[in-house]
């Protein structure tokens, strides 16, 4: 199994040191885990961990976006505590702006951490995971890698891309024992909707008005969430240690009946252009022994 029956789990956490992560990394320590955390500050993560028992942690400053830093992390941690047996790619930041509105070097600062960071720490613990035939990647993703609203392009193209990496990972590690899974939140109160995570673009267009509503709603948020972090992180240990849960994990209330919608619009709209889809085939040549049995 790739949680251990019995003894303390190794975890690799990225984006540690602040809300769904931090509260992570907590509840895995207080459980006698082993844990190897990255941030961009472990000051920072050290600070916010207060009292807690850190022996069992291992706290590493990495930008993920630096495939050399990743793999350098992930051999410390094996280094420190052996094997990792559970990944949660966790690390990113929101971007709120009208898709005219986000600047190149905003995209690919989106990307790089959201994408092609979880992607470094994929290409970094695989090899010792299939090697095991052991292990459980799991991606916090978001339920706007599901459906989508204005002004959130940004970050939808970023969790729409995890998707469709963790989901083809999941078909192509099976056969070695790998788990994957991927976590879909809602709206956790946490600080990810204040502006030192949730980052506005540089520029503004005219006539946005709406992405400017929507932006004050949001950054108005803080405090008011519906989905509980702690609960989230008991959530994602449970995905782990049980291992029954399905490959798109929602959590939240809030996420369960956006995604529900979102399967329903994407159905009908499926159903509304059938008509059209089918034109595009080659039609189907018929020999005369067709013909043949047609007419008897």
């Amino acid at each position: 199994m790739p949680y251990p029956t019995t003894g303390p789990a190794t975890w690799f956490v990225t984006g540690a040191s602040h809300g769904l992560g931090l509260e992570l990394v907590k509840q895995l320590l207080q459980r006698g885990d082993r844990v190897a955390a990255t941030t961009r500050s472990t000051d920072r993560l050290r600070a916010a961990l207060g009292d807690t028992d850190t022996e069992r942690l291992l706290a590493l400053p990495v930008q993920l976006a630096d495939e050399r830093e990743v793999a350098a992390a992930v051999a410390a941690a094996t280094d420190r505590f052996g094997p990792i047996d559970v990944v949660v790619n966790n690390a990113g930041h929101g971007l709120l702006g009208a898709v005219e509105e986000i600047t190149d070097a905003e995209a690919r600062a989106q990307f790089d951490v959201q994408v092609f960071g979880a992607w470094n720490v994929l290409r970094a613990v695989l090899p010792g995971m299939r090697e095991r035939r052991s292990g459980h990647i799991i991606t916090v993703s978001s339920i706007l890698g599901l459906t989508t609203f204005p002004g959130w392009g940004a970050y939808s193209a970023a969790k729409f891309a995890v998707e469709g990496l963790t989901a083809s990972l999941a078909a192509e590690v099976a056969d070695f024992g790998i788990r994957v899974n991927l976590i879909e939140p809602g709206y956790l109160r946490t600080d990810f909707l204040r502006t030192d995570n949730l980052r506005l673009p540089s520029r503004v267009a005219d006539g946005y008005d709406g992405i400017r509503v929507m932006t004050d709603a949001h950054l108005a948020m803080p405090g008011t969430q519906l989905g509980d972090p702690a609960r989230a992180a008991t959530a994602i240990i449970a995905v782990a240690r049980e291992g029954v849960a399905p490959l798109h994990q929602v959590l939240g209330s809030d996420a369960y009946e956006l995604a529900v919608a979102r399967v329903r619009d994407l159905a009908a709209n499926l159903e509304s252009g059938r008509a059209l889809a089918v034109t595009t085939d080659i039609p189907a040549v018929r020999t005369d022994r067709d013909a043949d049995l047609v007419s008897r």
